[in-house]
């Protein structure tokens, strides 16, 4: 009788931590022998970054018939229009308070630190050097073309869903993109609740169906994920100079530590003492989650893999999980608040910008905001900086002097985002009767 081995399949989430540590270790020998050459940005621009492109495009165009088929379902699933309120009043709530922490706390840590302060000349001429980017003007007019604060409310509501769901990830488009395909699900949902009949009962399976063939689409994209992560990451560490990343390891070290509590201090303690579950085991769960987010840069990209993990792994009610974290993915970014508060703060260390208490607070209420409405894609928090930096007397400019590090603080920010979704949804329905076995 012949034996027959089975070979265990890897689970995605190693296979994807496998191509991250291919990327990182490629991009750093890339680096060291070949720097800044012609052949190797050739070799990134032409082959390395147009397969992790298609990594992410895969997932992008599924992003909009997802947010809008789970965020309908969810609204329309939780039927009593009392306790539609109750959960977003809750999740409103908590989002708001848990970002100003993070705030806090990176404002915190940049006071008493003072990253910017201490740089020889010769390091500040050689940051300042990095200022005349493309990236940098990108910036610097998007935050000059910002709307006013009742137009973006304004715009919040669509004149035509079908503009923004096409616009929502371009950088250029001036309307309420995501965040107007969001409030336009929200209302289709709410009538769907409200008007429950043989041939709304039709339209919400087609609205399941859709649901399902999206997921389906994602789960394709996803076979791709180790291969397309080693490339991104690829990408970012050949580029990456050694050089600036040691000048301004003060602030990428502050970043990452004000992160790294926030993730294991706040979250914590909330899962623990809230929720009542092991923040350990919710972690673990949710591993693959975490390297998606830090891969790709994108609340929206890891969107379809928070959705099935916060199912199937932690056992969050389907209704709530697409609600919450649906909104999340654009509305709760923690990580993306602090990172912005460190970063005000440490520019305006660097250009010998003393901010007053007054101001200080200003940074925080505008970081809590930008927290709440800040594109979950790569990079999109840089003209939101660019603004709150000019509403404190530092030159919008400036923004260019963390570009050397910011994908891998945007990576790293993204985890945080991503993981306080869930955490959000976990506290949601702790609040709402549910229980969890973790």
């Amino acid at each position: 009788m012949t034996e027959i081995a089975v070979k265990k399949k890897v689970a995605l989430h190693y296979q994807i931590f496998i191509g991250l540590s291919i990327g990182v270790v490629a991009g750093l020998i890339a680096n060291a022998l070949w720097g800044q050459s012609a052949g190797l940005d050739w070799l990134i621009r032409n082959l390395i970054a147009p397969i992790g492109q298609i990594f992410l495009r895969i997932i992008f165009m599924a992003v909009i018939p997802l947010i809008f088929s789970a965020l309908a379902l969810g609204v329309a699933e939780l039927g009593d229009i009392r306790q539609l309120g109750r959960i977003g009043g809750r999740t409103l709530l908590y989002t708001v308070i848990v970002t100003m922490i993070s705030v806090f706390i990176g404002l915190t840590l940049v006071n008493l630190v003072k990253p910017g302060v201490g740089l020889s000349e010769a390091e500040r001429q050689l940051l300042a050097g990095s200022i005349t980017s493309t990236t940098v003007n990108k910036a610097i007019e998007s935050a000059a073309e910002a709307k006013s604060i009742v137009q973006t409310l304004l715009d919040l509501i669509p004149k035509n869903p079908l503009a923004d769901a096409v616009g929502a990830f371009d950088e250029n488009y001036r309307g309420g993109g995501v965040l107007a395909v969001m409030v336009f699900s929200l209302f289709v949902g709410l009538a769907l609740a409200l008007s429950r009949s043989e041939r709304t009962e039709t339209f919400e399976k087609f609205l399941q169906g859709l649901y399902d063939v999206v997921m389906k689409i994602i789960g394709i994209g996803m076979k791709l994920a180790p291969v397309g992560v080693a490339c991104l990451v690829f990408s970012v560490v050949s580029r990456l100079g050694l050089n600036v990343v040691y000048i301004l390891g003060k602030y990428v070290l502050l970043v990452l530590v004000g992160l790294s509590l926030h993730m294991f201090g706040v979250y914590s303690l909330v899962l623990k003492y809230i929720v009542k579950v092991s923040p350990w085991r919710f972690f673990a769960a949710i591993r693959e989650v975490i390297l998606t987010a830090f891969s790709t840069s994108s609340s929206n990209v890891t969107l379809p893999t928070a959705l099935a993990a916060a199912e199937e792994n932690l056992g969050i009610p389907r209704r709530i999980s697409n609600f919450v974290l649906t909104l999340g993915s654009t509305a709760n970014q923690n990580g993306t608040a602090l990172y912005e508060g460190v970063t005000v703060l440490f520019l305006a260390q660097f250009f010998g910008v003393d901010l007053t208490l007054t101001q200080q607070f200003t940074v925080v209420l505008a970081s809590v905001l930008a927290g709440i409405g800040t594109a979950g894609i790569p990079g999109g928090s840089l003209p939101v900086i660019v603004l709150v930096l000019q509403s404190v007397g530092v030159p919008g400019e400036g923004i260019g002097i963390i570009l050397g590090v910011d994908r891998i603080l945007d990576m790293s920010r993204t985890v945080i985002n991503v993981t306080g979704d869930i955490t959000a949804a976990m506290y949601v329905s702790k609040k709402e009767g549910y229980s969890f076995d973790l």
